[in-house]
C-alpha cells in the first residue's frame, strides 16, 4: 500500500480502455473507486467484478457526462458511496473521425460537450471539497491531438486542447491548496477508440507500435502520488510529439 490507500477516486468514461486500465491500477494501490459509463452497463460491472476480485472496492455509475443535472447526480452518487472525492480523473470522451468538410455545428458541440465541458462541470462539483481538505488530484487525459491536430479531426483536437488549457487554469489557481492538477496527453493507445480509422497506423509512432492503456495508467498513478508534479502534460505517445 502506499499513501494513496484509503483515497477515493472518480474515474469518469471508466468502464473500459484507459479508464478502466485507471482504475484497476487505482485499485490496486488501495484507493476505492468510482467508475462511470454512459450505456454500456455490462463493460462497467465488468470493472467492478474484476476490482473486487482483486480486492478492491469500487461502484459504477450511470452518467451522461454531455447533461449537467445527469453530471451533479452523479458526483452526489460518488460522494455517498464513497464518501468525499480526492482524485477525479476526467477521461470520458468520444473521438468521431470525420472529413473536415463535413463537419457541422453538431459535431461541434456534442464533442465538445463530451470532452471537455464535462472536465469543467465535473471538477467544478469536487475541486471545492479537495481544497477544503487541503489534498487533490485533478487529472485531465487529454491527447496528442492538442499538440499536432491528430488523426480525428479539429473538433477532437480543439476538445482536447481545451482540457490541457484547463487543467493549466486550475494548477495556477489551486497551487497552493494541496490540490495538483495536470494532463496525459496519449497517442494511438490501443483501445476501442482507435479501431476501425484508417488514418490510424502502427508505423506513425517512432517505437513502431501502439501504447497500452496500462502504460497510461501507470501516468496516472505517477500524477495521483506526486504532490510537487503541477500544471504538467505528460507525454505517452511513442515519441510522437517531443516537446523540450
Amino acid at each position: 500500500m502506499t499513501e494513496l490507500a484509503a483515497k477515493r477516486a472518480l474515474i469518469t468514461g471508466g468502464s473500459r480502455g484507459i479508464g478502466k486500465a485507471i482504475a484497476l491500477a487505482y485499485a490496486k494501490l488501495g484507493v476505492r473507486v468510482a467508475l462511470t459509463y454512459r450505456q454500456d452497463e455490462a463493460s462497467a460491472r465488468e470493472a467492478v467484478a474484476q476490482i473486487e476480485a482483486g480486492g478492491g472496492s469500487a461502484v459504477a455509475l450511470q452518467a451522461d457526462v454531455r447533461d449537467a443535472a445527469s453530471i451533479a447526480q452523479m458526483v452526489d452518487a460518488a460522494n455517498r458511496s464513497l464518501g468525499q472525492i480526492d482524485i477525479l480523473v476526467n477521461n470520458a470522451g468520444v473521438a468521431t473521425p470525420k472529413p473536415w468538410q463535413q463537419l457541422d455545428a453538431d459535431d461541434w458541440n456534442a464533442t465538445l460537450a463530451t470532452n471537455l465541458t464535462s472536465a469543467f462541470l465535473v471538477t467544478q462539483a469536487l475541486a471545492p471539497g479537495m481544497v477544503a481538505r487541503g489534498w487533490g488530484r485533478l487529472i485531465m487525459v487529454s491527447s496528442v491531438a492538442a499538440q499536432l491536430g491528430g488523426v480525428i479531426g479539429p473538433h477532437y483536437a480543439a476538445s482536447k486542447a481545451g482540457m490541457i488549457g484547463l487543467a493549466h487554469g486550475y494548477a495556477m489557481l489551486l497551487a497552493k491548496t494541496g490540490v495538483t492538477s495536470n494532463a496525459i496527453a496519449p497517442a494511438l493507445i490501443e483501445t476501442d477508440m482507435i479501431a476501425g480509422n484508417p488514418n490510424i497506423r502502427r508505423d506513425t509512432i517512432p517505437v513502431g507500435r501502439f501504447g497500452t492503456a496500462d502504460e497510461v495508467a501507470q501516468v496516472a498513478v505517477l500524477l495521483a502520488e506526486n504532490g510537487y508534479l503541477n500544471g504538467q502534460t505528460i507525454n505517452v505517445n511513442g515519441g510522437w510529439y517531443m516537446s523540450s
